[in-house]
């Protein structure tokens, strides 16, 4: 819980009445590796923060070799499809844990009750999800104006452990390139 204290404590002070009722909500979980934790068409029903391991965010297909990786989460991160969490609709990529992974979640509807009953709640809330949005505007940024080396190069100054956890196919669909195309930027690098 200390983890999510500090990066909490980052964003804004919190009262011992407010997070004592925040952490009374959320479930610690560990995801082993390889686990499929959210499914295609499933409704995302938590917002969690990761304590330990990797999490990738992506679009299955009939042929695994298509699936498409759009977004990696990592310690001290939040993870969830949040389009989902905030509409309550089936989510149309799942969440997998690359590596096993403890995570704190809580539900929607116990969010909804730190809304409710905190002074702090909606600012966390609020923060939280401009962090996520500015990550997502970001990764877009990077897709429109950086070449498929660029966008390897800045990924792995930006997150250099990546190489260590993550399968390479799944970087290639990250940055928007084939597997044999990634092969031949490393190549030149």
């Amino acid at each position: 819980m200390q983890q999510i204290k500090d990066y909490l404590d980052q964003i804004a002070t919190i009262s011992n009445s407010d997070w004592e009722f925040f952490i009374s909500k959320l479930e610690r979980r560990v995801i082993p590796k390889k686990t499929v934790f959210l499914k295609l068409n499933a409704i995302e029903n938590h917002i969690s923060f990761i304590e330990s391991g990797v999490v990738r965010l992506f679009i299955p297909k009939d042929d695994p070799e298509k699936e498409i990786t759009f977004g990696f989460s990592f310690k001290n991160q939040f993870i969830s499809a949040y389009d989902s969490f905030l509409t309550q609709t089936p989510s149309a990529y799942q969440l997998q844990a690359l590596t096993e992974t403890t995570i704190l979640s809580i539900t929607y509807n116990d969010l909804q009750d730190v809304y409710k009953t905190t002074q702090i709640g909606n600012l966390i809330g609020r923060l939280t999800a401009e962090r996520l949005f500015l990550l997502k505007s970001k990764r877009e940024q990077n897709l429109l104006n950086l070449s498929a080396e660029e966008r390897y190069l800045k990924l792995f100054k930006e997150r250099p452990e990546l190489l260590k956890v993550i399968p390479l196919k799944y970087i290639s669909s990250y940055i928007g390139v084939t597997a044999q195309a990634l092969s031949r930027i490393r190549k030149r690098l």
